[in-house]
């Protein structure tokens, strides 16, 4: 689900997303509340978009250092000025370049990277060229991500993403081959009776105890779930 308005508004923030391709949608906002932010000084955001998902581990994490990359430059300005206007202006930054190109330039490491990434691989691509570029694996195919991952993860670091569930069981065999295990899944459906249409994935270094939950956002009266709300409170105005 996409939230069209031209200003998204939450809780303790805002969020602009008049010049962004990709608006704000419910895969963005349940892995921004699901990313576990525990333990971390340092996090990155890649792909950020509007930077939600930036906005909302700097609210939740307290006082880590939140980076994020995008490589759109409208999306870029228009996630600088959502940073440069809440209440973490200071622990926030944006770098408008390529998760390649950060990954050979920075020397920095993370303690949490997180991604909700292009996941579209095939078909013919749509009039709208730049939303067509976000959602097809062209500007970030998946093994670059996992490249780029693994020099910029810590030795104890966690990477989330969120992806539709055949993208996300091929990513997760691919994580795997490039050292990277899945520790804990959240697959999540859209009512009751839909199967499971994303899966958010945690990987680290280590291959942990696998643990998979599943998650469905409306109930059966087509409200927000009992679950969704517990995961989102913090955040929704209106929860």
């Amino acid at each position: 689900m996409v939230f069209p308005e031209t200003v998204f508004r939450f809780k303790h923030f805002e969020v602009r997303q008049d010049k962004a391709t990709m608006k704000i949608g419910t895969d963005g906002v349940m892995l921004g509340a699901w990313a576990d932010v525990k333990s971390n000084d340092e996090i990155l955001d890649i792909g950020t978009g509007t930077g939600l998902i930036a906005l909302m581990l700097a609210q939740r994490s307290q006082q880590a250092s939140v980076h994020a990359v995008e490589i759109e430059q409208e999306a870029f300005e228009q996630a600088s000025e959502n940073f440069d206007l809440c209440l973490w202006h200071d622990r926030l930054r944006c770098f408008n370049m390529s998760i390649q190109d950060f990954a050979e330039a920075t020397s920095q490491k993370y303690d949490l990277i997180v991604c909700n990434p292009p996941f579209f691989t095939g078909g013919t691509l749509s009039d709208n060229h730049e939303r067509s570029l976000v959602r097809h694996t062209i500007k970030l195919p998946h093994g670059d991500l996992l490249l780029s991952v693994r020099k910029l993860l810590k030795k104890n670091g966690r990477f989330c993403v969120i992806l539709p569930y055949l993208e996300g069981l091929r990513f997760k065999e691919m994580a795997q081959s490039n050292g990277l295990f899945c520790n804990k899944v959240l697959g999540t459906k859209p009512s009751l009776l839909k199967p499971v249409e994303r899966l958010l994935m945690e990987f680290s270094y280590l291959a942990n105890q696998y643990e998979y939950k599943e998650l469905t956002i409306r109930n059966e009266r087509q409200e927000w779930s009992s679950e969704y709300i517990n995961l989102t409170k913090e955040f929704y105005i209106n929860l």
